[in-house]
């Protein structure tokens, strides 16, 4: 009788499909999918939290997840999609707060491990000259992207919704040349 005790316990826990959406030296994102009524155990490193699209959730939400936190349960009736970024580094103490931002950038969260941030430019929309570090760029809306450079040299680039990628550290103007808004949560580890 025990063992089927125990083989139910783990059916009811373990409903979470995963994707590996990046991963490099610095950073492992894995997008999941839970099912109603279960959960993702807690990670093994610290990880910011995304939420995609899910009952009882807001799209684009950010929290901490470090080790021995409580497992994330789906208490919905339909899928929970979230993307975990772990943090594969040790960290820093240095404080970046929104040093190098654009001014229209919201800053989310930072500690040790990363500076989170949410950036909003509507279609025809530009920003003045700022900086990144070394990015996760999750893209919720996309857009149609002009980024001129310090030295004049002008980048076409497109971000797709649902895109999830790396970006080096950079310093230049950004528009967005669509005719939809941009929406992205860019986490820079430390």
């Amino acid at each position: 009788m025990k063992p089927a005790l125990i083989l139910l316990a783990c059916v009811m826990t373990v409903r979470a499909a995963e994707t590996e959406r990046l991963r490099n030296d610095k950073v492992a994102a894995v997008e999941y999918a839970i099912s109603a009524g279960g959960s993702l155990a807690a990670t093994t490193h610290p990880a910011v939290v995304i939420y995609l699209h899910g009952p009882d959730v807001k799209r684009g939400s950010v929290f901490l997840q470090t080790p021995g936190s409580p497992a994330i349960a789906n208490t919905g009736a339909s899928d929970l999609r979230l993307l975990r970024i772990e943090f594969l580094g040790s960290g820093s103490d240095e404080n970046w707060g929104s040093q190098g931002l654009a001014p229209n950038y919201k800053l989310l969260l930072e500690n040790r491990f990363t500076r989170v941030y949410d950036i909003r430019i509507p279609a025809g929309g530009r920003e003045p000259q700022h900086t990144h570090k070394a990015r996760v760029v999750v893209c919720l809306s996309g857009a149609e992207l002009k980024h001129i450079m310090p030295d004049g040299k002008e980048e076409t680039a497109t971000l797709k919704t649902g895109e999830i990628a790396w970006r080096g550290a950079a310093t230049h103007v950004g528009q967005n040349l669509g005719k939809t808004d941009l929406w992205v949560i860019a986490v820079e580890p430390k």
